[in-house]
């Protein structure tokens, strides 16, 4: 089969296509023929040699994918041959024509999605769930700004919250983002360029700020986002690619709360619960992964490149193969 490759941390570049045998699945394991696997922004972390995690040299990237069930090892009773599923986690990454994953690693994938929305299920959407739900315990009726929300982590958060009768606030730096934030039901929808766009968040809530933040750049906004908050506010830290200041009066002041997030914290029980939810919403319609770009296998480093760019939308997908 064909799969990407790194054999030293780097640049994108560092990514080759390459020929390795197919896999063959033991006990409790299954593989999955991938129809399309998901880019994400720690897979350039990861990548490049800056995570706190290093896989063992050499590796296939990817941890999110979808596709079909080829082959299942003895003691699999929770899949079968042929099976759609997306895939949340891997033993041998998502970067190829087949992923070896561990049974609990797939979960059915609702018609009709494609797999290259599965692609865009797990990490975005647990990411989201965890941080929404799990981390700031975000209630009906809170205001929620969800900055940067034209990502695939962001456009899985402001469903969740309108799906959940929340008030949402969704930031986006294009008008072709922020059009597909508008999409998804959002109310309030702001350009994070625009000088004054903090002042109309607190026009927006009369003053009093928002209840919960979902930061996906905490190095840039951090700071800024403070102020924002109502008495009792959260700011859950998604991502950020470096320091940053802040004047902790703005929390004092505000009795808030500056909460981290990584969903590998996730406790197994709530990992449980968050793709039970994922696969209701999925089914019945609320939850609808956003496909940006389709690239062929090949163009990982292209994709590395593209999702750390601003003003990226939806899900970027590698596709190993055409398959239905």
């Amino acid at each position: 089969m064909k799969a990407i490759r790194v054999h030293a941390f780097g640049d994108p570049d560092a990514m080759k296509l390459e020929e390795v045998p197919d896999l063959k699945p033991g006990p409790g394991e299954v593989v999955v023929r991938v129809g399309a696997a998901g880019i994400n922004p720690v897979d350039t972390y990861i990548r490049s040699g800056t995570y706190h995690i290093k896989p063992p040299l050499p590796y296939t990237p990817g941890m999110d994918g979808a596709g079909t069930v080829e082959s299942v090892g003895e003691q699999v009773n929770r899949v079968s041959v042929g099976d759609r599923v997306y895939v949340s986690g891997s033993l041998t990454g998502t970067y190829a024509e087949q992923a070896l994953c561990e049974a609990n690693q797939v979960y059915p994938l609702p018609h009709p999605l494609s797999f290259s929305q599965g692609a865009g299920i797990s990490v975005p959407y647990t990411a989201a769930c965890y941080a929404l739900f799990h981390r700031s315990k975000a209630l009906p009726g809170e205001t929620i700004l969800v900055h940067g929300a034209t990502g695939g982590v962001g456009l899985a958060a402001v469903q969740f919250a309108v799906a959940s009768g929340m008030i949402v606030i969704g930031t986006g730096g294009t008008k072709r983002g922020r059009d597909l934030i508008r999409e998804q039901g959002v109310q309030h929808v702001l350009n994070h360029h625009d000088k004054d766009y903090q002042h109309k968040i607190l026009e927006l809530t009369g003053g009093k700020g928002v209840d919960v933040i979902l930061e996906m750049l905490a190095n840039v906004n951090l700071g800024a986002d403070l102020p924002l908050l109502a008495r009792d506010g959260r700011v859950v830290i998604i991502g950020s690619r470096g320091p940053v200041e802040i004047n902790p009066r703005d929390a004092l002041v505000r009795n808030a709360a500056i909460l981290g997030m990584l969903v590998m914290n996730a406790s197994e029980e709530e990992r449980l619960k968050i793709h039970a939810a994922l696969h209701e919403g999925m089914k019945n319609g609320t939850l609808h992964p956003v496909v940006g770009k389709e690239l062929p296998l090949a163009h990982a480093p292209e994709a590395h490149r593209l999702v750390m760019e601003p003003g990226t939308f939806g899900k970027i997908v590698l596709i190993p193969e055409q398959i239905k």
